[in-house]
């Protein structure tokens, strides 16, 4: 089981890496098209490239309750939090839109106590409110007192996008977290098709003169990596590790996203921020340590059966014995009739 946790980390830090990039890239294309454009346009070029890889593993059709469930993450990272932090990037630097987003894991965790049923100790909660409440206060350091308006576009990104995390990560556990992605994207695309083809037309209108080469590099970024290929990762991380736990990994974006937008961008990042990242990464550090139990599963027992099947050796089967409570209560299937 630690095997399996580690490597849930190691995926999810692959898939915050990714991540990192997605505000600053965000950033360049916002400077030159819509931010509806920016966040519905990158999941209808995305659900090409999904369509194609579905298609080519022959994936059956989800059932009715997944596509319920591919709507709500449909809604946190497709419509959600590309759309309101690419917003939000029209007013506030990268590195400080990454700091709000440090939200993100506090969030998820949330989410996967309600919608997984996952049961964080004490330690962890408190590590991970502690690390919301220092990204709050720099909001607001660094705002002069008062939350600025790309601040609460974050915060609506964060607090919806973080929804789409924890459902995506939750269907990732029956389809594979690619499969959540892949038809997430592809179930969209037809509701995108006719907002895209009319914003594109009348940003065409208004600015006939082609997109800079640096703009299309980055709305190329942020549709292959950030809304397709960081999420193959990202779910299948969260999937395996623990959605609660593996979400924290996400305050790491912190770091690598100032890193490289002073490094690539020239965006200045002043010492107070970095301290407030550290402090940060303090509480998941602490949060890492936490204990994080999923909850126990509910097994019902039904009524014996009028006639108990036997083996030929004289035991009872597999079915028998859940009845009697000896059979470890893990999700996996029944292998009746096996010979012992």
């Amino acid at each position: 089981m630690k095997t399996r946790e580690t490597e849930g980390m190691l995926l999810g830090l692959i898939g915050v890496v990714i991540f990192s990039l997605t505000l600053p890239m965000t950033r360049i294309v916002v400077q030159e098209v819509h931010p509806l454009l920016n966040g519905l346009g990158r999941a209808l070029v995305a659900a090409i490239p999904a369509a194609l890889l579905l298609a080519w593993r022959r994936e059956k059709l989800p059932t009715w309750p997944q596509v319920k469930s591919l709507a709500v993450v449909a809604l946190g990272v497709i419509i959600a939090f590309p759309v309101f932090s690419a917003w939000a990037m029209k007013t506030v630097p990268a590195s400080h839109g990454a700091v709000v987003n440090g939200l993100q894991p506090l969030c998820v965790a949330i989410y996967a106590a309600w919608l997984s049923h996952e049961r964080p100790s004490k330690a962890f909660w408190a590590s991970a409110v502690a690390g919301s409440a220092i990204v709050v206060a720099f909001a607001l350091q660094s705002g002069g007192g008062g939350l600025q308006a790309g601040d609460l576009l974050m915060l609506v990104a964060v607090g919806i996008g973080a929804l789409g995390y924890a459902e995506g990560a939750r269907l990732a556990r029956q389809m594979g977290g690619w499969q959540v992605i892949c038809w997430a994207l592809v179930l969209s695309a037809p509701f995108l098709l006719l907002p895209v083809g009319w914003l594109a037309w009348a940003h065409h209108a208004a600015h006939p003169e082609p997109l800079a080469l640096r703009t299309w590099l980055a709305f190329g970024y942020v549709t292959l990596f950030s809304q397709f290929i960081g999420f193959f990762a990202w779910y299948a991380g969260l999937a395996m590790g623990g959605i609660a736990r593996v979400g924290q990994v996400q305050l790491l974006q912190i770091f690598f996203t100032m890193a490289l937008s002073a490094l690539f961008f020239g965006e200045h990042v002043s010492t107070s921020t970095w301290l407030y990242a550290a402090a940060v990464i303090v509480t998941v550090v602490l949060g890492r340590k936490a204990a994080v139990r999923a909850a126990p599963a509910v097994v019902s027992t039904p009524a014996p059966a009028p006639q108990a099947r036997r083996t030929s050796a004289g035991g009872s089967s597999d079915a028998a014995r859940v009845a009697a409570g000896a059979v470890d209560n893990a999700p996996i299937a029944l292998r009746t009739g096996r010979p012992k």
